[in-house]
Order: C-alpha cells, then structure tokens, then sequence
C-alpha cells in the first residue's frame, strides 16, 4: 500500500492517459479492468456520479467482476474538475472510451500500463514497494480507514460482493456517508499539505482487499 504522499509523488512522473487512470484508481479504488473501460457515457457530471458498469480484461470488453461491483459511485468536485481538463485533450472515440489506444480505438492493455509506466513512475519517484493496479486499490481501502469512513459506507465505495453482510449488520450508508468518505480520501491524495511522507511508519495495517 501507498501512503497519501507516496501517492501524490507519483502523479508527476506519469504522462497522460496514465496519470488519469491512476488518478481514478487512487481516488475511487477501481479495478484495473472498470477502468480502462470506462466511457464518457459512465460520468453524470451534473449529479456528481459514475456508474461503474463494465470492465475489460486483456482487451475484451465483459461485465463487472461481481454484481455488486455495478454501482454508482460519487465523484468528488476536485476530481471533477481532473475529469474535465483531461477531455478536453484525450483521444476521442466514437464509442467515448476514455482511454483509446490511438491505434486501435479500444482500450488499452491495463498490463501494458502497469510494466511500462506505473512502475517506471514509482521508481522515479523513488518508491521502493512494489506498486501495480492492486496497489491502489488497496491503497483506497486504507485510506478510507485512516478518514475514520464507517466500515458500511467503506464496503459500499469499494463495491464488495461481501456487501450484504455488512448491510445486515450496519445498515445500508446514505448517500451523503458515501460522498463525505470519498471526499475526504480525495483532498487527502490530491492536497499537498496533506501528504507527510512519514505517516507510513504511523499507519496501522489494514485487512488486505481484492
């Protein structure tokens, strides 16, 4: 797992469309998959929302891992506000993927991305832990667990097939749990005020997820 700052660091040695896609991972905890399969059609702006539908593996396009996973999640205005600065300049399809290889119009290869330049990201940013998709994903979870999210709001933003479980016991999170948990994860990796790299050595483990 990344601390917020080792997260922040890393941002500047990735050129788009990598620095978006892990941008999306690190603030929303998707899957290496729902990400690159994500189309503009996905994202309600004006309410503030994605609707995580789909996922591609290997360039196939195929569902969701579980049922669970197809929900909509909230987006944050400073992440918004990344969102629409990157259309403005990406690659532009006519199915609205939002990461097209140029090459072929389909999206591209998440393994590719991890080998090539997330990894060559965080060595230049001087990260010695291995960090790959899951990375982030776990990273997410223990973020939302250091922001003090109730653990049914945390099951819900990270769309686990456990999810019932947790419902019966807590409850299900209103929306506005949700956003307020997702928010402040969002300030967290995104401000740099926020980032002291050494909270790495204060931070309590956290159960590993997939």
């Amino acid at each position: 797992m990344l601390t917020a700052g080792e997260f922040h660091k890393l941002l500047p040695h990735l050129r788009e469309p990598y620095r978006t896609m892990v941008l999306i991972a690190g603030c929303l905890g998707l899957r290496a998959g729902e990400i690159v399969g994500l189309q503009w059609g996905d994202f309600n702006f004006e309410k503030s929302t994605l609707l995580v539908q789909r996922g591609v593996v290997h360039g196939r396009v195929g569902d969701v891992k579980t049922e669970y996973s197809r929900d909509a999640v909230p987006i944050a205005p400073e992440l918004t506000r990344e969102l629409l600065a990157y259309r403005e300049h990406c690659y532009m399809t006519q199915d609205g993927w939002l990461f097209a290889n140029p090459a072929t119009n389909k999206p591209y290869h998440q393994e590719e991305i991890q080998k090539k330049h997330i990894r060559r990201a965080a060595k230049a940013a001087e990260i010695t832990t291995g960090v790959g998709w899951k990375t982030f994903r776990h990273s997410f979870r223990s973020w939302l667990d250091q922001t003090e999210a109730p653990i049914g709001v945390q099951r819900e933003l990270m769309r686990h097939a456990s999810i019932q479980t947790t419902m019966n016991v807590y409850g299900r999170a209103m929306t506005d749990g949700k956003r307020q948990a997702h928010g402040n994860v969002v300030e967290m990796i995104l401000t740099p005020a926020n980032n002291p790299t050494t909270e790495v050595a204060e931070r309590a483990p956290v159960a590993i997820v997939v």
